[in-house]
């Protein structure tokens, strides 16, 4: 077979530095693009020493560079992952995210076109909103609201589903789409504003653990390596073009209950501490992963608590563990400022 030549956009981030990880130990030559608003370098600096592996600094919003235009570079597969993902980091700059995933995608489709490239799209649960179906399969149409603070990301994300689909029907471009459920493990950041990393890094400060509403709000999480395995399988896949395929764990939990399960693992003497509710928050969340059985044979492998340990382990080194304090350190700055006398604010629970 011919080696596999990929553009991961996104690459320095959460998901897509494991994705580079995983496409360079299979053999693949891994361009990664990525403009470290929400990915980081430390993610990536061990691939650097590859000859396998080029790094690209740029914004996907902008015109791409030449040497990734023209035939330049003769992509085979090109893994479209750049966006922030958490609602803290999207919403700081809610127009970079709403032109990262239509002006962006739009670009990278026409380099598809371009290249002949095969593209896979990471659409997201979030295009689901607050949904009213559960689990929920990909032809349920969601519950979103196109005003709300969330907005940027979920029709964001919506809207460059449709340009994907439209690039395929016109046969302009080979295309797969994922919707990616709420995903955790190595790599990622503490202040990401997911609620693995806020619980985690809260638990491992010693400082109280902050759950919004009651707890009773249910996620489905899904250790990273299984993600990108699906990813890798998908963008494989002949029998999957024209249709999105749900990643993501089917056993749903509620928040609380990851709490409880995260204070145990870690032997943490925080105190949990209940915040309100944020706006558009989804009540519940958990995927129907037929498609993805029946198409890639893909189906979670890791466990809960063995992918909350070796998250565990990667907060609790010594480097992650100083990012971990200051980030609860600035957290609690913040809140002093806005609400002298409140408590921590960690960002969201979803």
């Amino acid at each position: 077979m011919k080696r596999q030549i990929a553009l991961v956009t996104g690459g320095a981030g959460f998901i897509g530095a494991n994705l580079c990880e995983r496409l360079l130990a299979d053999g693949a030559h891994v361009v990664c693009l990525d403009n470290f608003q929400t990915g980081r370098r430390e993610n990536i600096s061990w691939f650097e020493r590859s000859s396998a592996f080029e790094f690209v600094e740029h914004d996907v919003i902008d015109s791409l560079p030449h040497r990734l235009r023209g035939g330049r570079t003769p992509f085979t597969h090109i893994y479209h992952l750049a966006c922030a993902a958490s609602p803290p980091h999207y919403q700081a700059d809610p127009e970079h995210t709403m032109l990262t995933n239509v002006v962006g995608t739009c670009s990278l489709l026409r380099l598809a076109e371009e290249t002949g490239a095969r593209l896979l799209l990471t659409s997201t649960s979030e295009i689901y909103g607050d949904p009213e179906m559960h689990p929920q399969p990909e032809d349920y149409r969601g519950s979103v609201s196109c005003t709300g603070p969330r907005a940027c990301y979920d029709e964001g994300k919506r809207a460059a589903e449709a340009l994907a689909f439209d690039f395929l029907r016109a046969r302009r471009a080979h295309v797969r789409v994922a919707r990616l459920f709420n995903t955790y493990g190595p790599k990622m950041r503490c202040d990401d504003g997911r609620v693995v990393s806020n619980l985690i890094c809260q638990a491992l400060a010693g400082e109280d653990i902050t759950i919004y509403g009651d707890g009773s709000q249910t996620r489905s999480f899904c250790f990273v390596d299984d993600t990108v395995e699906g990813l890798t399988r998908l963008m494989g896949s002949e029998a999957a073009p024209g249709m999105p395929v749900n990643l993501g764990n089917p056993n749903e939990l509620t928040v609380r209950q990851l709490a409880e399960t995260i204070l145990s693992m870690t032997g943490s003497r925080s105190q949990i501490v209940h915040r309100p509710l944020p706006k558009d928050d989804p009540r519940r969340r958990n995927p129907d992963i037929s498609r993805a059985i029946e198409l890639l044979d893909w189906r979670p492998s890791v466990d809960l608590e063995p992918g909350l340990e070796a998250t565990i382990a990667w907060f609790g080194n010594e480097q992650n563990r100083t990012a971990a304090q200051m980030f609860i350190d600035a957290q609690a700055i913040a809140t002093l400022a806005e609400n002298p006398g409140g408590g921590l604010y960690s960002g969201r629970a979803g």
